[in-house]
This record gives C-alpha cells, structure tokens and sequence, in this order.
C-alpha cells in the first residue's frame, strides 16, 4: 500500500478512446488489466472522465468545412477540432467496462463547458480555470501523484505538467498509459516532462 499522501488519478479510461471508439487510441484498453493491479494499492484514487456537450467547440464537426485533426486558433491558443468523442452521457463516455472504476473516491469530469476544451485534469485548456481538483488533493493531505490512462501526450501529459507546476511529486506510468502520436506529440510531450521534473516509470 502507497502512504497515505500519494493519490492514483486515472485519466479518461473512457469507451471512445479505447478501440472501436470515437477517437480510439491504439492499444488504449490494454491500460485496464495495468490500472486494475494498481488502483487499490493507492489510499486515494480519482478518475477523470472526458464530459462533453454536443456542441464543444473541439469537435471538428461543429466548425462547417474543417477537417478532424486540423488546427484552429481559440481565445485561449491552438485547439485541435477532434471527432465528437465523450458527448455526455453516451455509452462512449462511460468508463470502459473493465475498468474497476469502483475503487474511485473521486469521479472528476471535465469538458464540459463547450467554449473551452480540457485536457488536464487540473485545469481547462486556458491553463488558468480549475477543474477543484488540486484543492481536493490538498485538502487530503496528497503531496504526491501517479498518472496513468489516455492518452500518454495529450491529456496524461497535460495533467503531469500542471500537478508538477502546482507543486505535486509526479510519477507517470507508462506501462498504463498509450499514446495518440500526433505528428510527433509523444516524443515533444515525454521531452517536456522530463524538463518538467516528472518521473517516468514503467
């Protein structure tokens, strides 16, 4: 069992990121049997769970014309247009059946503002509007964190940076995480936490 300061935050282990969802991250459900042999040997667990509106300004189909996977600029910086993916409520949005999602004491959703997207699980895409989860952490005494789930370069990565910016130890484990790869946003997104002071396991 992990001290009781040390929390597991499972990113978005969600049915349209594993395959045959939405915007399935290749190999993404081979994370559960991981995180499943993890999960309850932390004192404090949490899970995210991407919560979007059908109208998210993220999603490719709600800009007339644009392509999935192309880049718009926002108020708040680039924003990639995504396939509609976590729309509230739909059965891809649920947690992935195997999932022991169970163990969770904390179920945080995030995206679910339309005008704003929300890769970390600390912070929507503007890096300043918090999702309550840093203070969650420090009102449990949590000074450190292992992130594990989907997708490693994008929103595990996003979370890793924030909890280490806001001060937390932050260990992530690759061996229960998989990747996007956009254009080479695994290897930028390994090189920034590792800059960042995460540590890297597994």
């Amino acid at each position: 069992m992990q001290p009781e300061t040390h929390a597991l935050i499972v990113i978005d282990v969600q049915n349209d990121f594993c395959p045959g969802g939405a915007l399935a991250v290749a190999d993404g459900d081979a994370v559960v049997p991981v995180i499943n042999a993890l999960i309850r040997q932390f004192p404090a667990r949490v899970l995210t769970q991407d919560w979007h509106p059908a109208d998210h300004a993220s999603f490719a189909g709600n800009h007339p014309g644009a392509a999935p996977f192309s880049v718009v600029d926002m108020p708040y910086g680039p924003q990639v247009l995504w396939p509609a993916h976590c729309v509230q409520g739909t059965a891809g949005a649920a947690f992935h059946p195997g999932l022991d999602s169970d163990a969770a004491d904390l179920i945080l959703r995030k995206g679910f503002r339309a005008g704003i997207d929300s890769y970390s699980a600390f912070f929507e895409n503007d890096r300043t509007t918090p999702t309550g989860l840093e203070g969650y952490l420090r009102n449990r005494g949590i000074t450190r964190v292992t992130l594990t789930g989907l997708a490693t370069d994008f929103c595990v990565a996003w979370s890793a940076l924030d909890a280490a910016r806001l001060g937390f130890a932050v260990t992530v484990r690759l061996d229960a995480c998989r990747a996007i790869d956009l254009d080479g946003s695994l290897a930028a997104a390994l090189g920034r936490m590792r800059d960042a002071g995460v540590t890297l396991e597994g």
